[in-house]
């Protein structure tokens, strides 16, 4: 079953993307599911730390691109909006060079939260972190 209360494109979620962080880090929109959305990331010069693996807080930052990015695809945007409300990352493994894939599904969607799980993968398909994400679902003021 599709969660989806919009019409979504991969152009359109990496056009929402330009002039973000996640343009910076070269956070890529990839694949749109019924129930989830997937991102990559390069591992490279914007995204390790001094030793030459990926740092912990891209990791964090692709997930909740994806993340926050997927919550406000199942809520009415005209309506309402989430934000970041926790982030909790499990990094399992280093990566030193190549794409990370960071796919969220949700655990909870609710009136006003929502819980999101994001698995952060390699090219191989190994599993580098885990991220549980919990999203504010605010209300938009009327227009003045």
């Amino acid at each position: 079953m599709q969660i989806w209360q919009m019409e979504m494109s991969l152009q359109a979620l990496n056009d929402r993307s330009k002039n973000t962080m996640a343009e910076f880090l070269n956070i890529e929109f990839v694949e749109i599911g019924d129930d989830f959305l997937v991102a990559r990331m390069p591992v490279n010069e914007r995204t390790i730390q001094p030793v030459g693996i990926m740092h912990g807080g891209a990791s964090c930052v692709l997930a909740e691109t994806v993340g926050s990015t997927a919550a406000n695809c199942v809520v009415d945007i005209n309506k309402q909006y989430c934000v970041g409300l926790d982030i909790n990352t499990n990094h399992i493994r280093s990566i030193r060079e190549g794409y990370v894939f960071g796919k969220a599904k949700s655990f909870h969607i609710g009136r006003t939260t929502q819980v999101w799980g994001i698995e952060i993968i390699n090219e191989k398909k190994q599993l580098i972190s885990v991220t549980r994400l919990t999203m504010a679902v605010l209300t938009r003021e009327p227009a003045k």
